[in-house]
């Protein structure tokens, strides 16, 4: 239950009590006034002790039933013990009402307190007895010519509260029915969110997992591969590709660290993007490929969701150009616009038809890291994720050029 659906409940339950105190209130001092009325002008009929202690018991009846019977709250049933009293109440009314016409005036708050909480099709037909002894025992007690608001005034005054009660029970069922509507919606709604970002933590965690370990993972296997090849032949260089293997490791370990910690990229942690792209070159030249990174237009600050964006998608597509485009020369562009980012990362490799969206390695070379399924879908996800676009353009063999385009306002 939602914290607004809790104070509604409570606003209710207020407005309830405030209105059953006025209620009682109302009826405690009618009862009192027509036994004043009756002392002062119906006492000549005698019976005054009957009269008396008739008016004592309704009072001890409705102030007891207020206390341990009370009224059901809007929109629940009747209990039997409420029942009782409303049963009770109305009949020492009743039996009242023959002894003391001004008893009368007692009628609405019993209307109010009692039969407005009963079914519609039980509390009309209550009112409508009540209204007709009311006027009934005007008649009786009248002297002279009939007065017409005797046999109207009671009826239209019943009629009127029976009308706004049935209205405003109505009125509150359809307001139960709307909140419980606006509940359910909100509760779907939330399990929606939660599905949603489930999902979007799942896609997260994928693009982590691809661009830092399975990545570090494929440059060592490859480089570890090498070193077997040459151990026999040429230690020296087959030692230098097992140190490259085990930095590679420590970086690596580093970012596994700091991604179970949900942080950025590593790089980022103390240096811009431009010193962490400039450091990704360096890390990534090879004997058989050569990184370079250039920085164009105005440097100015760039937001750390496009930061961090930009370096991965820089790593992937770096990785991507070292295990198939089979390339010699790698470029990294990052271009400060007036109003937002780029970065371009072009190589001189064989590329890819229009249209492709995973550069593939050439036949028989491939590895089980080539199934991976991310690549390109991965950069563009995490484009999206911070305001950005992605574009490529490759044409075979004349190499590729992977454009990410930022605004700074992310």
């Amino acid at each position: 239950m939602g914290e607004a659906t809790v104070m509604s409940e409570v606003a209710e339950r207020q407005d309830e009590r405030w209105l059953s105190a006025v209620m009682h209130g109302a009826f405690l001092v009618l009862l009192a006034s027509s036994f004043v009325r009756y002392l002062a002008h119906d006492r000549s009929q005698g019976h005054v002790l009957t009269v008396s202690c008739l008016y004592a018991l309704l009072g001890l009846i409705y102030v007891a039933g207020a206390r341990w019977a009370p009224a059901p709250r809007t929109g629940d049933r009747a209990t039997g013990r409420h029942l009782g009293w409303l049963a009770g109440v109305s009949a020492c009314w009743v039996v009242l009402l023959m002894w003391a016409p001004s008893a009368t005036w007692c009628l609405m708050p019993i209307l109010f307190a009692g039969p407005h909480r009963l079914p519609t099709r039980v509390a009309v037909p209550v009112g409508a007895l009540l209204t007709a002894l009311v006027v009934a025992s005007q008649l009786r007690g009248g002297s002279g010519a009939t007065n017409p608001n005797m046999l109207l005034a009671p009826p239209a005054v019943a009629a009127v509260a029976t009308a706004v009660l049935v209205r405003l029970k109505r009125q509150s069922a359809r307001q139960r029915v709307l909140i419980a509507g606006l509940v359910a919606t909100r509760e779907s709604l939330a399990r929606s969110e939660r599905a949603a970002g489930t999902l979007a933590e799942r896609q997260r965690l994928s693009a982590e997992i691809h661009d830092v370990l399975a990545q570090g993972l494929a440059s060592q296997q490859m480089l570890l591969r090498a070193a077997e090849q040459l151990w026999s032949t040429d230690a020296t260089a087959a030692r230098r590709h097992v140190a490259d293997a085990t930095a590679i490791v420590e970086r690596g370990l580093v970012e596994a660290r700091r991604f179970v910690r949900d942080l950025g990229p590593a790089d980022l942690a103390d240096h811009t993007l431009s010193v962490a792209l400039a450091a990704l070159a360096v890390r990534e030249t090879t004997p058989r490929l050569t990184v370079t990174f250039h920085e164009e237009g105005v440097v100015g600050s760039v937001p750390p969701p496009v930061s961090s964006a930009a370096l991965r998608i820089a790593q992937g597509a770096l990785a991507n150009v070292r295990e198939h485009a089979n390339a010699g020369r790698a470029v990294i562009t990052l271009t400060h616009l007036e109003h937002e980012v780029c970065l371009d990362i072009a190589d001189d490799g064989t590329g890819c038809a229009p249209g492709t969206t995973e550069v593939p390695p050439p036949r028989g070379e491939r590895t089980p890291a080539d199934d991976r399924g991310f690549g390109l879908p991965a950069m563009r996800r995490r484009a999206r994720s911070a305001g950005g676009t992605l574009r490529l353009e490759s044409t075979p063999q004349e190499g590729t050029v992977l454009t990410a385009t930022f605004p700074m306002s992310s």
